[in-house]
Formats: structure tokens, sequence, C-alpha cells
């Protein structure tokens, strides 16, 4: 009998008695329990005295009984331990592969056409507006940074009210860019309805096909969300698939504009 508590040979199990052998085999059984009781109590539940206790004790490897207990202690304490971790590594093995999945079916959801058309658009603007809210705006400062380093002129809002006068005063040639996780914030879609009015050109980064801002804009890119978020109580999802196509249109347009 072998197992990560106490371990003994084939043949060291072979030279104990019957009533050892029970005794194993209830320790076994009840190796939660065992750290827990004294030398008496363990008699007094496996219905076998103390000289059998301590004779099994010596049997396997150890002076008695308290140090038996001290050493499964320890021991259990390391098999819950790496239960534990077991648990964990599962857990992050699925949030690598939740990520894995974001980004590998967006890039797969990217089009070709759609990536020139947007860089064309981009090229050709005399300003270029970045709206975003909440999480969004970080990738939208980005884009901003980024655009504005290769010489575009670009500027990137996040105040509603703000946005909401902005797409009152944008001229035809130039463009807005909106960067919405799930495409239904009020001001975005307001100020996109004004764009399309005007015949502003309009790009929406977005992970919500049937939202109303993709229905709006001039040319959408849609990411993949997965259904699954570790912070299901608050709107914190993860916007990896809105910074996949950024880093794809942003990186485009420099390779194009070289």
């Amino acid at each position: 009998m072998s197992n990560l508590i106490f371990d003994i040979s084939s043949e060291r199990y072979q030279t104990l008695s019957q009533s050892e052998r029970y005794l194993l085999e209830y320790i076994y059984k009840n190796m939660e329990k065992i750290p827990n009781m004294s030398i008496v109590k363990l008699s007094e539940e496996a219905n076998v005295s103390t000289a059998t206790i301590v004779r099994l004790m010596k049997k396997i490897g150890h002076e008695g009984f308290t140090s038996f207990k001290y050493n499964m202690k320890d021991k259990l304490k390391t098999l819950n331990n790496i239960e534990a971790i077991d648990e964990i590594d599962m857990k992050i093995k699925h949030a690598i592969k939740k990520n894995e999945e974001e980004v590998l079916n967006t890039l797969q959801m990217l089009n070709k056409g759609n990536i020139e058309d947007a860089i064309q658009k981009m090229y050709n603007a005399e300003k270029i507006y970045i709206f975003a809210r909440g999480f969004s705006e970080m990738i939208a400062s980005e884009m901003t940074i980024k655009l504005q380093l290769s010489g575009k002129n670009c500027e990137m809002h996040d105040d509603p009210n703000i946005i909401r006068v902005i797409s009152q005063k944008l001229k035809g040639k130039e463009m807005a860019i909106f960067v919405s996780l799930n495409g239904e914030t009020e001001e975005l879609v307001e100020a996109c309805k004004n764009f399309k009015i005007k015949n502003v050109s309009t790009i929406t980064l977005t992970a919500a096909l049937d939202s109303r801002l993709a229905k709006l804009s001039e040319i959408t890119f849609i990411g993949y969300k997965g259904a699954h978020s570790f912070f299901p109580d608050y709107e914190v999802r993860s916007r990896l698939p809105l910074q996949v196509i950024s880093r794809v249109i942003l990186d485009a347009y420099i390779i194009r504009m070289q």
C-alpha cells in the first residue's frame, strides 16, 4: 500500500498482523481526521489497542503515533497546496484560452478590404477625431498618440458634452473614429448620427455587430468578445478585441504611409 501520506512496501505490508492491516486501512480512509486524534481516541474509533497502534507506527517507520501525526500534518498541508495549485492552474489556463480565442477570432473576423478603406480615409482626412468612453478611452488615447507621432492631425475626446458639441461642428473632410465595446453609448450613437447626416466619414471599433453604432458607422470593425467575464458584476469587460483591431489598423496605416 502506497500513498502521499505514508509509504509502505508490499514486503513490509506482509509482516503486518491482521489487526495492524485493519488499522492501516482505517488510517488511510480517515487521513483528514487522524492529525487531530490522540492515540486513545484513535484506539476507541478504530477499535484496536494502543499497543497495536504503537507497533504499526514502528513498522511503517515512525517512532510513535505523535511523530506520525506531525509528519501527516505536514504532508497533508503540502498535498492540499498542490491540489489548490492544480485548481488555480486550470483556472489560469482557462483565462489564457479565453484571451487566445478572443485574439484569434478577432483576427479572423477582420476584413482586408475594410482595412484598406479605413487606411485611405484616415490618410485623406484633414483631421481625425477619436471618441471613446470608459475603459475604451485607453485604446483611443493610444491610437491618438500614435497617429500624432505619424504626423497626423488627431485629437481624442471622452467627455459626453464635448463629444456632442464636436459632432455638430465637424466638416466633410474631417473624420471620426469610435471605440466602444457594446456600441450603445448614447453620446457616441448621437454623434455618429450627426456625422451620417453631415456625410462625415466614420469608423467604429466594437464587439457588438447588432449595436446602433455598428449599424450607423460607415466602416465597422467587429471584434470577438468571449461570453465569460471574471468580473460579472461590473462593466469592466476586457477591451482586448478592440486593442487587437486598433493595433492592426495602426500598423497597417504606418506601413501604407511609408
